[in-house]
């Protein structure tokens, strides 16, 4: 018997003291949504036992509850653009002591080499972050990222530690329809996760019978409750802009919280910084009526059970002390937090090589590359949906002059481009989206999922140009511009996703680029977040990428008049 264990053991038998004792609280099973009266015993970062302990030290949690560090199930680091030691610093306080990380965003715009940098970047942090392999890079064929993840790309990387499955199926008709391709990927790993927004009936039984378990695509509870009586677990979603958490309560409060459990996918840096991570969904939860043991299983056993985290998750013997004490059960925003047993450390800064910088490769760029050809007609026009990355198919007639089509903010019709960044090819997929609401000017990005080349929307190609030439210059990132003139920008230096400032730096530009581009009369609570998913070609129903208009419905490029 090791020593570790031997002396857990002993704590638990009372024979030894615990390094720490929580005392006075009142602890949380989630095996059976109870709280417990009890002490919590900790020895060598583990919990030793509950019940009546000595320790060598002692934390008075009277008048609290204590509830084990909670978990999100299925995320985007890239997603919070902040290194990770910033993004640990950031989650932490609230709470969140796990993550399960899908980094396709890396791997589209630097290949495995980035997800091994990524591996390594988060090795040391107090945050546990587990990596699902990005299965499905490109999300399409319709999409262009630096090069394709074969099926030895994800065998190596699912030999890594920390690597515990194959990351959302998102070509959900290659699975349905059992493409070999889709098929050799499936093979590789038992833990899969899903991404099959719109299917249901026979498609989704198809979907469920190739051995995928999960879903965050959701977005009512018709869809929701196919997936829980097909035996997957229903990952409800709150992110920056798709938000399923109020739509989807209803099926916790009937079902109860065994198949469910709580992700944020995509949330910006702003939004955790002012709402919260996790710990914002368990409270809307509350708010909305759960139950608050039912909704705090959703954040630590429902998502530590779907991913086999058999030592998270719980405050019970033998689990990791990773451990928040709340204050009240509406906030839940934790006055302590435990990671294995011990108050949070400081986290060392991470460390950029410079082959990760420089992504950007657009060669001589002017507002020619925008021009639509358009001699009348209807034309296909994104729609946005306000709180959904899923889109609507619009059709409209743009407005026209001299052989040309053009933006028209009359009637909220603006041009959209996406630039391929990788190869510095000058491919260039031009359509129409409203939503938006601009005035004038241009907005830009090199966050564009999932393959992030350059997206660009603007009500004229001067400006459209200018934001591009801008994002080449900066090496990526996030620009606002008005004719000529730059009116703020969030550069992300690095792979095009993510900034090497402090989180202060990173929020204040966020905050800037919000305003800049109210200020040319966009609307949209989260207007950088729909931005970047009009490029993600398997999310319904018209997205566009760099081959052009994509009708996800139909899974096959469209053209943008309709004849």
């Amino acid at each position: 018997m090791d020593a570790p264990l031997s002396k857990r053991l002993a704590v638990a038998r009372g024979d030894e003291p615990a390094d720490l004792v929580i005392r006075g609280g009142k602890v949380l099973s989630v095996f059976t949504r109870e709280w417990l009266l009890t002490d919590v015993a900790i020895a060598d970062g583990y919990v030793a036992g509950l019940g009546e302990y000595e320790g060598r030290e002692v934390l008075d949690a009277t008048g609290r509850w204590v509830v084990p560090g909670f978990i999100d199930a299925h995320m985007h680091l890239e997603s919070s653009k902040l290194l990770v030691d910033e993004f640990a610093r950031l989650v932490l306080p609230f709470g969140t002591t796990a993550v399960v990380a899908d980094p396709h965003e890396i791997a589209n715009v630097l290949g495995t080499d980035g997800v091994h940098w990524l591996l390594d970047a988060t090795a040391g942090l107090p945050l546990d972050v587990y990596f699902m392999a990005s299965s499905c890079v490109p999300a399409s064929q319709f999409e262009s990222p630096r090069r394709e993840l074969t099926p030895g790309d994800l065998d190596a990387l699912l030999r890594r530690r920390r690597v515990i499955g194959l990351a959302e199926m998102m070509n959900f008709p290659g699975v349905i329809n059992g493409a070999p391709s889709e098929l050799a990927k499936l093979a590789l790993a038992q833990h899969v996760d899903g991404h099959a927004p719109g299917v249901l009936g026979r498609s989704l039984q198809a979907y469920a019978a190739a051995g995928i378990r999960s879903d965050h695509e959701a977005y009512t509870p018709d869809e929701g409750l196919e997936r829980l009586r097909a035996g997957m677990w229903l990952l409800i979603r709150e992110g920056s802009a798709a938000r399923n958490l109020q739509a989807l309560l209803p099926l916790l409060s009937e079902f109860g919280p065994g198949r469910i459990a709580f992700c944020t996918d995509d949330r910006e840096p702003e939004h955790i910084a002012a709402d919260g991570h996790i710990n914002s969904m368990v409270r809307d939860a509350v708010a909305f009526g759960i139950a608050p043991e039912d909704a705090l299983v959703c954040a630590t056993l429902s998502p530590a059970s779907w991913h086999g985290l058999q030592q998270l998750g719980a405050v019970a013997p033998g689990y990791r002390a990773d451990l928040l004490v709340l204050p009240d059960l509406e906030r839940f925003v934790p006055d302590v937090v435990l990671k294995l047993g011990t108050p949070l450390p400081e986290i060392p800064e991470a460390e950029v090589p410079d082959w990760v910088r420089h992504t950007v490769r657009i060669g001589a760029f002017g507002p020619e590359m925008f021009r639509i050809p358009w001699q009348g007609g209807k034309a296909r026009v994104i729609g946005i949906v306000p709180g959904q990355i899923v889109t609507d198919s619009l059709v409209d007639e743009p407005l026209h002059r001299a052989g040309e089509a053009l933006a028209d903010p009359e009637r909220d019709l603006a041009k959209i481009a996406v630039v391929e960044r990788h190869l510095g090819t000058g491919r260039v997929g031009l359509g129409f989206v409203r939503g938006f609401t601009l005035q004038r000017g241009a907005i830009a990005s090199t966050v564009a999922h999932d393959a992030h080349n350059v997206v660009v929307v603007g009500m004229n190609d001067a400006s459209m140009a200018a934001a591009v030439r801008r994002l080449a210059n900066r090496g990526g990132g996030i620009v606002v511009v008005d004719g000529a003139e730059v009116l703020a920008e969030l550069p992300l230096p690095v792979a095009g996703l993510l900034s090497d400032a402090p989180l202060d730096e990173v929020l204040e530009a966020s905050h800037a680029v919000l305003a800049a581009v109210h200020e040319l009369g966009c609307g949209l609570d989260s207007p950088f977040q729909h931005l970047a998913f009009l490029a993600l070609s398997v999310i319904p129903s018209l997205k566009l990428t760099d081959h052009g208009l994509v009708d996800v419905d139909r899974f096959e490029l469209v053209p943008l008049g309709i004849a």
